[in-house]
């Protein structure tokens, strides 16, 4: 370790910490530039990373917890049903210390939570008294996932990183690495097993490894080019090469622009796969519409090598994984090569029409193309106008650098209209990440005809609450927050309104400015009271009783929609 890296570091995070989140405290800082640090390769937002902070009292000494699934995050509305093959589950538990030395006892914890949490023979309920809800509910899901999965035999992984802002691990502590991994043996079969210390040194440099903007494509012959743009076959290993990182995992950050998440197995990608199984006479671009891609800026040609700088995968997600998951599974030197567009577009308009031009050719849900409907883009530059980045399209503020409290996420808008302006804080609960997948509620929360102002209205109040209910005055576990937040807000519109019909000229104009600690309080009394009549349970929070109890008598209308 260098001599400086701890005071580099030090500097780092306090300023990170001014710039991105001041009022979070410097111990939870770290607990969050960690976790995004150490899952830096699966691109999470700053929201799915806070998701998975379970770090208070009862923690086991884990401070976040994630589970992934073929890469992609496990929320939990996630759908597994169209996970059916080459499945791999990995769980990451995440310690974050700012001492300067790592020590037996957090090794110890990790040890006795894994005995606890790990052992399916174990029902979770049994160690209620000794560890906190929300690490219980991560990893019943994962206990859920693996259940329901194991018939598709899952590839599993679990990975322990213990960071701290500590130099030497002492040999006292590194050899209970081989203890824990014994255990973690016994409990699975099959089980893939990594441990990491993190200190200074190791958290300088992941900070430092960015993922690569320039990418290099071989092509197969010399490429068709006009105006920037380049038509061309490219063999398929070649093509693996170019979407898999050093790891020999999926690069997702070349795929953030498309419109559609990976659909696992479908008739569709059986196809595609069956088709790269059975090799057959015929190359693999007579039969397979091939993929765009887009570029910042066009693309350099030297001999047979195209250079792209910051390419986007926009349309072929399906066709790309499958040939990702082709040549995971099979060590070949296939000779038959994939049709590849390469087109430079510098602008969002022209990126969002070329977007939404190549995915139209296939039969996809409208609220899948939503990031890049002209709604989306004012929405993006009204916004600014607070203070807020639109995050439309994912992690490009987070990765200029914006402050954490001042990104607002699709899914963060869409529950905050849905709590407040549709007043169905019970949907916006129990659907965070799966929202916007029914068409009907996409078009009844973003529709050109809301004022722009409801938007801002919607998400300023969200955030007063969320800041409001995190206060440590309060005291409020994070189970607790999650489950009021939304109900919190929808009773501060309907105070604001005074009466009024929620309509969306009345929520555009609701003066949220004009909120005080006082009134957060009083509907947060009275979000907590009916909420503790029904059991202050996840299941009480996502169902339709706890607004029947909280919307107002028939004397004080409030409408069901947005009129």
């Amino acid at each position: 370790m260098s001599a400086n890296d701890r005071i580099l570091l030090d500097k780092i995070l306090e300023q990170r910490r001014q710039e991105e989140s001041p009022e979070l405290p410097a111990d939870q800082y770290f607990e969050l530039f960690t976790a995004n640090q150490i899952l830096k390769d699966f691109d999470l937002s700053y929201d799915e990373i806070e998701s998975g902070i379970v770090g208070s009292g009862g923690d086991g000494g884990i401070d976040s917890a994630y589970i992934f699934v073929n890469g992609e995050l496990l929320t939990e509305d996630s759908d597994l049903s169209t996970r059916r093959k080459n499945i791999e589950i990995e769980l990451t538990l995440i310690q974050s210390k700012t001492s300067p030395s790592f020590t037996e006892d957090q090794m110890d914890k990790f040890h006795a939570t894994t005995e606890d949490l790990l052992d399916l023979s174990k029902p979770i309920d049994a160690v209620k008294s000794v560890y906190n809800e929300e690490l219980r509910k991560v990893i019943h899901r994962f206990r859920e996932a693996y259940g329901t999965l194991a018939s598709r035999l899952p590839q599993l992984k679990v990975s322990y990183c213990y960071a701290t802002r500590g130099e030497d691990v002492h040999p006292n502590v590194q050899r209970k690495v081989a203890r824990l991994e014994s255990t973690v043996t016994a409990l699975f079969s099959q089980v893939r097993f990594s441990f990491a210390f993190l200190g200074a040194s190791q958290l300088m440099e992941l900070l430092r490894r960015q993922p690569k903007t320039t990418h290099a494509l071989a092509v197969s012959d010399t490429p068709i080019s006009s105006k920037g743009a380049f038509i061309c076959l490219v063999k398929l290993k070649d093509f693996w090469t170019f979407i898999a990182d050093d790891n020999g995992k999926l690069r997702r950050n070349i795929f953030e622009s498309n419109v559609r998440d990976y659909q696992g197995t479908n008739t569709v990608n059986d196809d595609i796969q069956e088709t790269l199984k059975s090799g057959g006479t015929e190359d693999f671009w007579w039969l397979n519409n091939g993929v765009t891609i887009l570029a910042s800026r066009p693309g350099t040609l030297s001999g047979k090598t195209l250079t792209l700088e910051d390419p986007q995968i926009v349309n072929g997600l399906q066709t790309s994984t499958e040939i990702f998951k082709f040549f995971q599974a099979n060590q070949t030197n296939d000779e038959r090569n994939i049709l590849v567009r390469v087109i430079a577009a510098d602008t969002a308009d022209s990126q969002d029409k070329i977007i939404k031009a190549t995915n139209s050719q296939t039969s996809i849900p409208a609220a899948s193309l939503h990031a890049t409907e002209k709604v989306h883009r004012d929405i993006e530059q009204y916004l600014k106008s607070f203070g807020l980045f639109y995050d439309r399209r994912k992690n490009f503020y987070k990765n200029e650098g914006k402050g954490i409290d001042n990104i607002i996420s699709i899914p963060y808008l869409a529950q905050a209209v849905m709590a407040i302006a549709l007043q169905r804080p019970d949907t916006a609960r129990a659907r965070p990440s799966s929202l916007l997948k029914d068409e009907d509620n996409y078009k009844k929360v973003f529709s050109e005809d809301h004022a722009l102002q409801l938007y801002a209205v919607c998400v300023l109040i969200m955030k007063r609450v969320d800041a409001h209910l995190r206060s440590e005055k309060l005291a409020l576990n994070r189970k607790d927050q999650t489950n009021l937040r939304f109900y919190v807000a929808m009773l501060l519109a309907m105070n604001l309104a005074e009466g009024k019909h929620l309509t969306s000229k009345v929520i555009a104009s609701l003066p949220f400015e004009k909120l005080t600690d006082g009134d957060l309080n009083q509907a947060l009394a009275e979000a907590t009271k009916a909420y503790a009549e029904l059991g202050s349970s996840d299941q009480a929070a996502k169902g339709p009783d706890l607004v029947k109890k909280l919307k107002p008598s028939p004397k004080t209308p409030i409408s069901a929609g947005i009129a």
